[in-house]
């Protein structure tokens, strides 16, 4: 799937700013790792799509060699209970809502980067 740019929320960018002054992690890297935090708590469901009014991202530089698996676990997770075939904008739109819960989540649990690390082992296990 080919995409140029992708904008994600206001508050998504606002958390983000927060959340890069306390780890020193840029903005791109917050967002995979945002991304998959939301992946692995599962389906978006019925949650309205965020708005497109903050950061925007070349798509390079947010996904960049991972663009195919990134998009690839997406449509494994939202497509599991439906088992309809998503269109690649519904799949675009998906990881903005995605990257929008998982920043969420991000900015009430991670206040240091030994922060970050930890979530991340917790993943692993």
């Amino acid at each position: 799937m080919h995409y140029s740019k992708l904008k994600i929320s206001k508050d998504a960018t606002s958390r983000l700013r927060s959340i890069k002054q306390k780890t020193h992690v840029t903005p791109n890297l917050l967002c995979r790792y945002a991304l998959m935090l939301s992946l692995e708590d599962g389906r978006l469901g019925d949650v309205p799509a965020p708005d497109q009014e903050g950061q925007e991202f070349n798509a390079y530089t947010l996904t960049g060699e991972l663009t195919e698996l990134l998009f690839a676990l997406v449509r494994t997770v939202e497509e599991e209970s439906t088992r309809q075939p998503l269109r690649d904008d519904e799949v675009i739109a998906l990881v903005r809502g995605h990257i929008h819960r998982g920043v969420g989540m991000m900015s009430v649990r991670v206040r240091s980067p030994a922060d970050l690390l930890q979530l991340a082992n917790l993943a692993k296990q």
